[in-house]
């Protein structure tokens, strides 16, 4: 049987001033989604609430916006996928090999406090199976902790947006909090490359994270290797 992997997605469209647009970083979605669909992965969406997932503007802009985020948002069919997402409690973690969180300012505020996706992480990690993100999607992991009720983070090698990329993306006032530092003050090892944007990942165990959108595909095939693919 093929692999499978189970992509979350944000809900959230806006930061808290509703004139500043966010979302989906397009991009961190259809890169990994190609180097698991050339695995020969089967794949499906989630997100914390089901149904759409807003993209953000800034990532169909240049250079942001690559081929592949072209063909995906040209593409009806796969742009259905992002209107019909599946919501926690339809998703069984029995059925998953991996998770992989994606980024976008706007999982900030969807992604850590979803117990659902909560407890589908847990389950997945609890059994051996990986558990990945990228660039803002390792704020879906701040919150989740284990069955013995230790926080999954603890003590783990991992990375993700810096803060330092918020101040040089010039959204360091919008953010509604400092990732990296809540990450480090629930014990996370953090780590970050020398150069901002450039692509970074970690893994450790079966924990895989990537630092910003130029590490979605590396990320993605530190997935595939870890699955032992």
């Amino acid at each position: 049987m093929s692999k499978r992997i189970l992509n979350v997605v944000t809900n959230v469209g806006h930061y808290d001033d509703p004139s500043h647009p966010t979302g989906l970083w397009l991009s961190e979605l259809t890169h990994a989604w190609h180097v698991f669909e050339d695995a020969g992965y089967e794949q499906t969406i989630v997100s914390p609430g089901g149904g759409s997932s807003p993209l953000e503007p800034r990532a169909l802009k240049f250079p942001n916006y690559d081929k592949t985020a072209k063909a995906w948002h040209a593409d009806p069919a796969r742009m259905a996928l992002l209107e019909t997402t599946k919501s926690p409690d339809e998703i069984d973690p029995n059925d998953y090999d991996a998770i992989y969180f994606t980024g976008g300012h706007a999982v900030m505020y969807d992604f850590p406090d979803s117990e659902g996706l909560q407890r589908i992480t847990r389950e997945l990690y609890e059994r051996g199976a990986v558990v990945s993100s990228v660039c803002h999607g390792y704020c879906g992991l701040l919150n989740t902790t284990l069955s013995d009720g230790s926080l999954l983070v603890a003590g783990k090698r991992l990375t993700g947006f810096a803060w330092r990329e918020e101040v040089l993306a010039k959204v360091d006032k919008l953010v509604p909090y400092n990732a990296e530092e809540e990450m480090k003050e629930r014990g996370a090892l953090y780590e970050k490359g020398l150069i901002p944007f450039a692509s970074y990942v970690v893994t450790d165990g079966t924990l895989v994270t990537g630092q910003n959108p130029g590490s979605a595909k590396a990320t993605a095939k530190a997935v595939v290797e870890a699955l032992g693919d």
